[in-house]
């Protein structure tokens, strides 16, 4: 039987909330796609889009991962498909590895022009202006695990396992046969390890997630992911993987990616948020929006663009603190 709150208790809460001023307040966001998005012409320093340097800038501490993006090829059906749903036709010239570099020198020029800061190690973190940890989704363009150094030495501080797509060293989340991490991706797993480059299993088959999990000995991220129980898509991850990443310590970035919503608004990223929450501990829940890759025409209701953390914020209420900063942050440490 559910009791309906008092009107003290009523009156409390909205007191609550409204000595709660947003901003300023801190956050972290485990996933956008600033250097992709730019290529695409979208202004992410100081346009009206869904994230922008100036919109972030207007809180009190961000921390965003910066995701480096080298998924459009020009030689195959695979790279029309790809073209055609981001629209980014200006892209149609660039091989992977063009867009690897493209994605460093671009977070580079943010850096030297003083727009931003780059996340290279703990001391970065805090502090005045956006700060940028570079993050490398899919491993695709690597060719050996070797790899990992230099991009280490470029200021690239985690790295996805896979895409949409199969690699040498992992299986994807639409891979038609689930071999998981191969030897090759073994190897890379260590080596991010002693570097200290944090995993990220986001669209990472399960045995991938479950593979992962089990090697790494530090804590794993999936950076921009929901849960099944809450929505059954193939993006969304079921209790056993979720488990496998609460193992290691790690997150889970709840995302605004609106086909793994159950409703496609704020209300669909709490459910996910408070199922994570309740069933495996609220230290594993964070936020990993996905903004500047989700088309413009599907935005969730309530959730268009970073000024609506600070709703979201709300929502989690005594929560907040912990899932928008503490709990990343203690990933970000145990690595830095």
């Amino acid at each position: 039987m559910s009791v309906l709150p008092s009107t003290k208790e009523l009156r409390e809460k909205r007191a609550y909330l409204s000595a709660m001023q947003f901003p300023p307040m801190r956050f972290v966001d485990l996933h956008q796609d600033f250097a992709f998005s730019s290529f695409a012409g979208r202004d992410v320093i100081g346009g009206n889009v869904q994230s922008s340097l100036k919109s972030l800038s207007s809180f009190q501490e961000v921390v965003v991962f910066g995701s480096l993006f080298p998924h459009v090829y020009t030689d195959d059906e695979r790279g029309e498909a790809l073209t055609a749903f981001y629209t980014t036709p200006n892209q149609a010239t660039f091989s992977s590895a063009d867009l690897l570099w493209a994605g460093i020198r671009f977070y580079l020029y943010l850096e030297r022009s003083g727009k931003a800061c780059l996340v290279r190690s703990l001391s970065d973190v805090n502090g005045d202006g956006v700060r940028i940890l570079l993050s490398l989704e899919g491993t695709d363009v690597l060719r050996d695990p070797l790899d990992l150094y230099p991009l280490w030495e470029l200021g690239v501080r985690a790295v996805g396992l896979t895409w949409n797509y199969d690699t040498k060293f992992a299986a994807s989340r639409r891979s038609k046969r689930d071999y998981g991490l191969t030897g090759e991706g073994e190897e890379l797993v260590k080596i991010a390890n002693g570097l200290g480059m944090i995993l990220d299993v986001a669209h990472s088959s399960k045995k991938t997630v479950i593979d992962v999990c089990s090697a790494s000995k530090r804590p794993v991220i999936a950076s921009h992911a929901n849960v099944s129980k809450v929505k059954e898509h193939g993006r969304n991850l079921d209790d056993e993987e979720l488990e496998a990443i609460v193992k290691t310590d790690g997150v889970v970035g709840i995302t605004a990616i609106p086909p793994t919503l159950p409703t496609n608004d704020l209300r669909g990223l709490l459910e996910n948020m408070n199922y994570v929450g309740e069933t495996f501990g609220w230290r594993h829940v964070a936020l990993g929006t996905d903004f500047l890759g989700i088309r413009e025409e599907n935005l969730p209701q309530g959730f268009e663009d970073v000024s609506k953390v600070v709703d979201l914020a709300r929502e989690l209420e005594g929560r907040a603190e912990q899932v928008l900063w503490e709990n990343p942050i203690r990933v970000i440490r145990a690595h830095l």
